[in-house]
């Protein structure tokens, strides 16, 4: 439920809901279980991938477990956020994934992808929790919008129809792949610190967004993945609300916002921008099991002369051992900075990991010292030839 830019040579696609994976020839695109479902928002984006020539027939799977976006959940997102003042705003992107993941927990108000097939039982569903919607929308929000149940029928019964041949149990269909001994790639959306359970809540997204939800999300054994890469930027942003101890509202921060293009894929929306991370992501790397580190956007600090590095956090003068588990404590955390050697090398026309300049080794190799997981991948662009690869035997102590 996230958006991924993908270059492929000079043409470059925006994917909202369909793994990146439909690109690429005899690959299987899977969108399963534990992702929410827009229905409209997918027909388009299909719509538009065929009108650039992908091919998207029998290579693009829906889960028949996945729950259904709802006009009334957008609706919902929508009036909550603009109810919400100050630092209560979440920074939803109003598209109705908060409430339809909150619909889901509360099961009773819920649709699946499978209910669009179940036409007498759907319709009937769909009237008693329109009536409840409209009941709730308006107590809680004063909205005098009426929601009319067999509008919304019809439309997704279109909808059902236009989806029919790429609904299946995914659930079975992936592990039967991994059964045959197939290769299985599990891409993740959002980030560890917008999971909803290990995240900066409230500040985060309604699912589980780190490794720890790939089990459940795609219906597959813990013991299936064996590798995990953890891709990560040289520098870290955030999107929305929410505490970020290493943001720089300056114009640094504006120099690698808009040198990294860092504007949301799906929204638009500018990115907030700030120094890298390390205390942060060692966090995330123990949740996930990180065996790997993908950098991406080192070429994007190109042009500073200093780079700073957060190695800790510490609130009232005590450093801190462990990632504040309470957002207030991390609202309250100060950034402990180590400085490091800037660069004005183009490192985009690099096309070895061996012709990386000694200042940008050196932070790749304090990035994975801090992080102690090693970085194997290093990007200097968005074109492929661009991400080079690094084999790395030991992560020092």
């Amino acid at each position: 439920n996230a958006g991924h830019t993908v270059r492929i040579g000079p043409e470059k696609f925006a994917l909202h809901l369909i793994p990146s994976g439909i690109l690429r020839p005899n690959v299987i695109a899977v969108i399963s279980t534990g992702v929410v479902v827009d229905p409209e928002t997918l027909l388009t984006e299909i719509d538009a991938l065929r009108g650039r020539g992908i091919r998207i027939d029998r290579n693009l799977c829906i889960s028949d477990r996945a729950h259904l976006v709802m006009p009334y959940h957008k609706l919902q997102d929508s009036l909550s956020e603009s109810a919400a003042s100050g630092a209560e705003k979440i920074g939803t992107t109003a598209r109705g994934i908060g409430p339809c993941y909150a619909d889901k927990m509360y099961r009773s108000m819920a649709l699946r992808v499978g209910d669009l097939y179940k036409p007498d039982l759907f319709r009937q569903r769909l009237a008693d929790i329109v009536q409840k919607k409209n009941i709730l929308l308006k107590a809680l929000f004063g909205c005098d919008k009426v929601l009319d149940a067999e509008a919304m029928y019809a439309q997704y019964m279109g909808f059902a129809q236009s989806l029919r041949p790429f609904i299946c149990d995914t659930t079975a269909l992936v592990n039967d792949a991994i059964e045959d001994g197939k290769r299985v790639l599990f891409e993740g959306a959002q980030g560890t610190l917008l999971d909803i359970d290990h995240g900066t809540f409230p500040f985060v997204t309604s699912s589980s967004a780190s490794a720890a939800g790939y089990p459940g999300g795609a219906g597959v054994s813990p013991r299936t993945v064996k590798t995990i890469l953890g891709v990560i930027k040289a520098y870290t942003t955030r999107v929305g609300g929410g505490p970020f101890p290493t943001e720089l509202n300056d114009a640094t921060g504006q120099y690698i916002r808009d040198k990294g293009q860092e504007y949301g894929t799906t929204t638009g929306r500018p990115r907030r921008c700030g120094w890298f991370d390390a205390f942060l992501t060692k966090y995330s790397a123990t949740l996930c099991g990180t065996t790997n580190l993908a950098v991406m956007h080192l070429d994007t600090l190109g042009g500073l002369d200093e780079l700073k590095m957060c190695v800790g956090y510490e609130i009232n003068g005590k450093r801190l051992r462990h990632f504040p588990s309470q957002v207030e404590d991390l609202a309250a955390a100060k950034p402990i900075y180590e400085s490091l050697e800037g660069w004005q090398d183009d490192l985009s026309v690099l096309t070895s990991i061996d012709d990386l300049p000694t200042a940008p080794r050196k932070y790749i190799e304090k990035l994975e010292n801090v992080v102690r997981t090693p970085v194997t991948i290093v990007s200097v662009g968005p074109d492929r030839r661009q991400t080079l690869f690094r084999r790395v035997a030991t992560v020092g102590n």
